[in-house]
């Protein structure tokens, strides 16, 4: 096992992680922006080809010369069309249903081009890559970091050699990162935050950043409070102006909107604002990713085209109602001074004995 000794988090002006919002979100522009202003902003490649990915990797490079990062999702088993074949008959009588399929996300292809490209850091959800793909990353200069929701999946991640584990809590917007999505672990509830980092700090002896329900500044320091060498943030950057956030989704942050767990969009649990679709149709879904994904593409298309919040996927942490519309490098900068603020006050005090 190899472990880098000095990650990037040590050179970073701010505590600052952009969450790779796969899907739409993600643009090289917003990317560029969080590393300008001293964050470290990370790409996602998932949904992209590897042609794709080589396109916004340039453009990232392009305007910014600050480290970054790029994002890969680990690919799972596929799914049997028995397993999900009731499902769409269902959808499919109300909706138009695209054609279900698996795929590894071009996994082989994209590993090839950060070995030809390297980035500074490489990170992975869904799963850990194997020993020897982490050392083939780690031959070109670029570091490891694996998504975890767990203390199982972060001893896994560290066999495997990461350098850095990103502590999923269950207020993060978005797919949930375990290895494994089974609905029989649905009745367990999921570490929150809190909860995971202390849990981890206490099992591993890796660097953590933090991910899942942070919008403030207050929230970055008591992530840091517990343990975590930096926050990584996706929510809060979804009405800045570099994100691609599609205008139904944009418009729909920042009301009070409750969010929940569903399999409904995708065939994996993700997080996300309710709305009628998600009502009518999670407790149905089967475990079927990427396979339902696909499926679900078409209606999730024309919702958009619509304006249809009610049948369109937003995703969305915990503390949504609570982010600004501000450009990213100004929400960056803010975000830091107000952390350091909070822990300033934290510390200023007084804890009596007991």
């Amino acid at each position: 096992m190899r472990h880098t000794e000095t990650v990037i988090l040590n050179e970073l002006s701010a505590p600052i992680v952009l969450a790779p919002m796969a899907g739409g979100p993600s643009t090289p522009e917003l990317t560029a922006a969080v590393s300008a202003a001293g964050g470290l902003g990370l790409l996602a490649a998932g949904y992209l080809t590897s042609t794709d990915t080589a396109a916004r990797l340039a453009a990232t490079r392009e305007l910014t010369t600050a480290p970054f990062g790029i994002n890969l999702f680990t690919p799972g088993p596929a799914t049997a069309p028995e397993g999900f074949a009731d499902y769409l008959a269902e959808l499919g009588r109300t909706h138009e249903v695209g054609t279900p399929k698996y795929d590894t996300d071009e996994w082989d292809a994209k590993l090839e081009l950060l070995v030809d490209a390297p980035v500074a850091v490489v990170t992975f959800t869904f799963g850990c890559p194997s020993t020897a793909e982490v050392d083939r990353l780690h031959a070109v200069g670029s570091e490891v970091w694996v998504t975890v929701t767990s203390a199982a999946e972060a001893r896994i991640a560290v066999e495997a050699g990461a350098d850095v584990l990103i502590a999923q809590g269950a207020e993060a917007g978005g797919h949930r990162a375990t290895f494994i999505d089974r609905v029989a672990d649905d009745a367990t509830d999921p570490l929150s935050l809190l909860a995971l980092l202390q849990i981890l700090g206490a099992t591993v002896e890796r660097p953590i950043v933090a991910t899942g329900g942070i919008t403030t500044g207050a929230g970055i320091a008591a992530a840091l409070a517990a343990g975590a060498a930096a926050v990584q943030l996706g929510t809060v950057f979804l009405r800045s102006p570099e994100a691609g956030t599609n205008a139904v989704h944009r418009a729909a942050l920042g009301a009070d909107t409750p969010t929940m767990l569903t399999r409904a969009f995708t065939g994996r649990r993700a997080r996300g604002l309710r709305n009628r679709f998600m009502d009518e149709h999670s407790a149905t879904a089967p475990v079927a990713y990427p396979e339902i994904h696909y499926a679900t593409a078409p209606l999730r298309a024309a919702a958009r085209a619509a304006g249809n919040p009610d049948e369109v996927n937003m995703w969305a942490g915990q503390t949504h109602a609570l982010a600004p519309e501000l450009p990213a490098g100004e929400l960056v900068r803010t975000l830091a001074a107000e952390a350091k603020t909070a822990l300033t006050t934290a510390l200023s005090r007084r804890i009596q004995s007991c």
